[in-house]
């Protein structure tokens, strides 16, 4: 880390909200998440000197590219800001969030604002879950699917059997503590939904296969959504926190980061990493990387992760690639109580995208906000007890596109 880049407060909408179902769409939702980022952070629109804006599919779901300008078109406070636009599937939010840090340490600006924002609910959902495929190399998969993205985290669980032995309570029982989380979240999109004592066993009508390797209780929920975060050099950070009767050394700090990037197709990796102990050795070097970053020795440094759950699978995948466990062993982590409420490293307190819900542009910046909520003290419901330093892991597509980062309070 070249210099210290905190963030001020962030913002999320109401990932239960359908927008199109009250005539609104992503301007509106931009609109309220960049009017609520700076109302948590107690900024006037003149502070801000750059923007960073995540989003994936505008231009397949509403027609609408260009998203950078959209911010000042629906806060004209905010016209004139330079401006620009991510896209990196699932992990856009967090190419934005680099490319603010980057900025900050270089010196160009103090104070940048970051937002994630995805509407999917305006189309049918075998229209979105088509446009999504994007995210891939189309044309070139080499799976043959109905939906290709439970397909490829469907393989995924499978090449874990075929390399390590899976047992599928253990994928269950991840979808169950994520969807435990969610309820306790007010803004996660499942916080209402039943489930009874089938929903999360392999029972063919409770929990039907969508395809091989995938049941629906393994998929997330691809949501409407948006998130930000406003990040700050040291020097604009301290005199926010002073101003206001704070410390800097109060306010959270990205204290590392980790990104690396593969190719599209997800059968390249899996052949590519034949030989190795895990399947998706670049995603470990992300996360090494962000801890590396960070001062820490290893993961038992950390007090809690959000991770990209799009899918049981790649929460499975997250755990021994974090080092929580041995290679092919994630199951100890859930079996003995690891990653749950109240065990030695929680994970995805908020939900993850399972239960609190997938607006795809903009999970990276969620996440984030809700790792710098959890190590002031602010996650409400959601909190992990005594929580000072948390982690997280994005990934896009089918890990083409990966970024971690961890995030504390340190003096």
């Amino acid at each position: 880390m070249t210099a210290p880049v905190y963030i001020l407060g962030g913002y999320q909408t109401d990932f239960a909200k359908v927008w199109s179902r009250q005539g609104q769409d992503i301007s509106d939702m931009i609109r309220e998440t960049v009017t609520g980022t700076l109302e948590n952070c107690r900024l006037e629109p003149g502070a801000i000197e750059s923007i960073h804006v995540g989003n994936a599919f505008g231009e397949l779901q509403r027609n609408q590219a260009h998203l950078g300008a959209m911010v000042a078109a629906v806060v004209p406070a905010l016209w004139g800001v330079p401006a620009g636009r991510h896209e990196g599937a699932c992990a856009s939010a967090s190419l934005a969030v680099l490319a603010a840090m980057a900025e900050i340490e270089a010196g160009r600006y103090d104070c940048v604002l970051v937002l994630g924002a995805e509407e999917f609910k305006n189309l049918p959902g075998d229209v979105a879950s088509q446009n999504q495929n994007a995210a891939g190399w189309v044309g070139h998969e080499k799976l043959d699917c109905k939906f290709l993205w439970p397909a490829v985290f469907g393989h995924m669980a499978l090449e874990y059997e075929r390399r390590y032995g899976l047992d599928r309570r253990h994928l269950n029982r991840i979808a169950e503590i994520n969807y435990g989380n969610a309820k306790r979240n007010p803004l996660a999109q499942t916080r209402k939904w039943q489930f009874n004592e089938k929903s999360f066993t392999d029972d063919d009508e409770a929990n039907p296969v969508i395809e091989p390797g995938t049941r629906r209780q393994d998929c997330g929920q691809i949501t409407d959504g948006g998130c930000g975060v406003v990040l700050a050099s040291a020097r604009f950070a301290r005199a926010h926190a002073e101003k206001r009767g704070g410390r800097l050394e109060d306010l959270p700090r990205i204290l590392g980061w980790g990104h690396r990037t593969a190719g599209l197709p997800y059968v390249e990796k899996i052949e590519r990493s034949a030989a190795a102990p895990l399947v998706m050795p670049h995603v470990k070097e992300t996360v090494d990387l962000a801890m590396k970053r960070a001062g820490l020795a290893d993961v038992w440094g950390l007090d809690g992760i959000e991770t990209h759950d799009c899918f049981t699978t790649t929460e499975y995948m997250a755990i021994d690639h974090f080092g929580i466990t041995a290679p092919g062993q994630s199951w100890r982590a859930v079996e003995d109580g690891t990653i749950a409420p109240g065990g030695r490293l929680p994970i995805n307190p908020s939900g993850g995208l399972i239960g609190c819900g997938h607006p795809v542009g903009a999970t990276g910046a969620r996440m984030l906000f809700d790792a710098a909520r959890q190590v002031t003290g602010q996650a409400g419901p959601t909190q992990v007890e005594g929580a000072k330093t948390f982690a997280t892991l994005n990934i896009g597509g089918s890990t083409a596109t990966v970024v971690s980062f961890v995030v504390g309070v340190r003096a």
